[in-house]
């Protein structure tokens, strides 16, 4: 369906207005941004983020992403609370970087163009900032490991067919000597690990979030051996290290657990020793366990670093592999902890920190003396920490006594008293989930229109045991559906939310939800903005990409089995579009590699066919989702605008 540039609403429209709308977007049924609105919120899109990637081996000096103009680059911070010196200078995002492990010399990082996901890997050469592509251009390339001698890199990449993820080495000083190791089947192969000298590298093979598989290659033998066996029964091991002797595997799995936990398997036997009893590093109240989600092995290979989630917040502990001995790091504020690294020196671990009232920042902790120390102080638009809402969690009975949970901000009773009108967020994945980190823009509807945020957890959400993650699998997938009922229902039982004023949006798996809750529950929600949404299931595992197609089989269903594809058909949110009957608006990049473009224009089709509002917003230079700033602030500006004139019936918008 060709798309001609167009925004509607106005015949005529100011300079000043034309300008807030940038060449590469295809903007309709989107009135013009009043000056006004852009004022409004213009603080609430200034906020910058910092990244943790990564250590200098040499100096006590950090790798961060942040944003000084349009797109996420590299930059170093040679101390704490000093200087972000930028690195890399792109018009596209960079995804993540590593220096070469030896002396520092070059860097490594990907990159992709247009939101495509056909990631390159490049190296900097900083002595004189030269730039040259490691890889072919046109593959799809991730998974970059070192070998510790800083010698070799390894890589995933589909250069063979376009689908399947072989295993390849390469000097990173000579790209010509690129050579592919192994070649394998499947799009869910990832290098995990390298030793020392880049003789054996561990493999993941991923099937599924609940199963995969551990591998070990041998390179002067391109041989590879599995070191998991086969339970008969799906079964995870989501990360993986190797030792410093070679003869173990530290790792996640959540053999004969709901939960993933860490072990330890032995190579030769491949028997798997727990290395941490839940009740050693406690349980929530009640006696839950909770996910390892993370952990690194310190360069000694004496300690571990592990995180738990615990009901989506990390906990952060370290283990004396020898004694066993759980030390808990103390003074960190309830958020999301990602990226662990520990220095060469043994001694500093970093990672980035986000939660409700601070942007993603980059921390280190110095593990002998417990000091917390906070290298980055992300700007957030001039607006005062304190301003920021923090979440309440909730749990919610659903149709069948499931419980689900939320997270819900709740703007200043004092400012915005009686009940509030509601944005539910739907996250995407499916295997995801909302945690309680920064809401970034979102805090303008908290802080100025005194809109409540409800982020739920439907089944099918990862972090809450394996069995809550498979509710929602192949013919069960309109249960999660069901869940959003349950939730509506618990808003209307609330006496600070307007059960009559909720609108609901989702990116990707989320845009699904966004959609197919309009299909069933239109006579309770006022509208809803999908993201790069499934519209159809078939179409949708036809048409995205062939590295990916049978991952997502696996969650979806085969649409290639007859009564899966009718089932797949009939619960897909196209083929309903009739029972949408109130306003939508539709966001979606070109470039998707995911969730094609055809998703969101056959969606766009059927709802106008239909009589109904349908807003459409399409990026020519984007992918899964708006990374470039000036796309992401109209993408918000527009979003307010609906919801001010949708949720709010705020008249002055047109």
């Amino acid at each position: 369906m060709s798309r001609v540039v167009s925004v509607l609403g106005s015949a005529v429209m100011s300079a000043a207005l034309l300008a807030q709308v940038p060449e590469n977007l295809v903007v309709e049924g989107i009135p013009p941004i009043p000056a006004t609105l852009q004022r409004d919120v213009s603080r609430y899109l200034e906020f910058r983020t910092a990244v943790f990637h990564g250590w200098h081996p040499v100096r006590r000096e950090m790798l961060i992403g942040t944003r000084f103009s349009d797109t996420l680059q590299l930059h170093g911070v040679a101390q704490p609370g000093g200087a972000r010196r930028q690195m890399t200078f792109s018009r596209e995002p960079v995804a993540g970087g590593q220096y070469e492990p030896r002396e520092g010399r070059f860097l490594v990082y990907s990159q992709d163009v247009g939101g495509g996901e056909f990631y390159q890997l490049l190296r900097l050469d900083l002595a004189d900032g030269r730039t040259s592509l490691l890889t072919d251009g046109r593959s799809r390339n991730g998974n970059a490991r070192f070998s510790r001698d800083g010698r070799w890199l390894f890589h995933n990449s589909t250069r063979r067919n376009g689908r399947d993820t072989d295993v390849w080495r390469m000097d990173p000083r000579r790209p010509e000597s690129a050579e592919r190791l192994l070649e394998v089947s499947g799009g869910g192969w990832a290098v995990l690990d390298v030793d020392d000298t880049g003789s054996r590298v561990l493999l993941q093979n991923r099937r599924s979030i609940t199963d995969s598989e551990l591998h070990l290659l041998d390179v002067t033998q391109r041989k590879a051996i599995r070191l998991t066996p086969d339970h008969g029964r799906p079964v995870s091991h989501a990360s993986a290290r190797l030792s410093r002797d070679g003869r173990s595997v530290i790792a996640t799995t959540d053999l004969d657990s709901e939960f993933l936990h860490l072990v330890r398997i032995d190579v030769a036997s491949g028997r798997h020793t727990r290395l941490v009893d839940d009740g050693a590093r406690g349980r929530a109240p009640g006696g839950r366990a909770w996910d390892v989600e993370a952990f690194e092995v310190s360069p000694d290979g004496d300690r571990v670093a592990f995180v738990t989630n615990e009901n989506g917040v990390s906990r952060l502990f370290l283990l004396a592999l020898g004694s066993g001995k759980i030390r808990p790091v103390s003074g960190l504020p309830d958020g999301v902890l990602t990226g662990l690294e520990w220095h060469p020196n043994g001694k500093d671990l970093g990672f980035s920190l986000s939660h409700a009232r601070s942007p993603s920042d980059a921390y280190s902790v110095d593990v002998r003396s417990g000091r917390l120390t906070r290298w980055t102080e992300s700007e957030t638009g001039g607006l005062p920490a304190s301003e920021f809402r923090e979440p309440e969690l909730v749990t919610v009975s659903s149709f069948d006594r499931l419980e689900v949970s939320a997270f819900v901000y709740r703007p200043d009773p004092s400012r915005f008293p009686g009940r509030r009108p509601v944005v539910m967020i739907i996250h995407g994945g499916p295997e995801s989930q909302s945690r309680p980190g920064f809401m970034a823009r979102y805090n303008h509807l908290l802080n100025e229109s005194g809109v409540a945020l409800l982020v739920p957890n439907v089944r099918g959400s990862a972090g809450y045991g394996k069995r809550f993650l498979t509710l929602d699998d192949g013919f069960r997938r309109e249960d999660s559906v069901k869940d959003i009922g349950a939730f509506l229902d618990w808003v209307r039982a609330d006496a600070g939310l307007d059960a009559g004023r909720v609108a609901v949006m989702g990116g990707s798996y989320g845009g699904y939800m966004t959609l197919a809750s309009l299909v069933h529950y239109s006579d309770r929600l006022r509208c809803g903005v999908d993201i790069v949404g499934i519209s159809n299931f078939v179409t949708f595992l036809t048409n995205t990409q062939d590295y990916r197609r049978d991952l997502r089989r696996v969650e979806y269903g085969d649409e290639r089995d007859p009564a899966m594809r009718a089932h797949l058909e009939k619960i897909s949110p196209l083929n309903q579009a009739h029972r949408i009957r109130v306003p939508l608006m539709v966001v979606q990049g070109r470039n998707d590699p995911r969730v094609p473009l055809g998703e969101s224009e056959q969606m766009v089709q059927a709802v106008r066919a239909n009589g109904q509002t349908c807003a459409y917003l399409m990026a020519k230079d984007e992918g899964h989702g708006f990374a470039k700033k000036p796309n992401a602030d109209f993408q918000f500006l527009a979003t307010v605008q609906f919801l001010r004139e949708h949720l709010l019936g705020d008249p002055s918008v047109r």
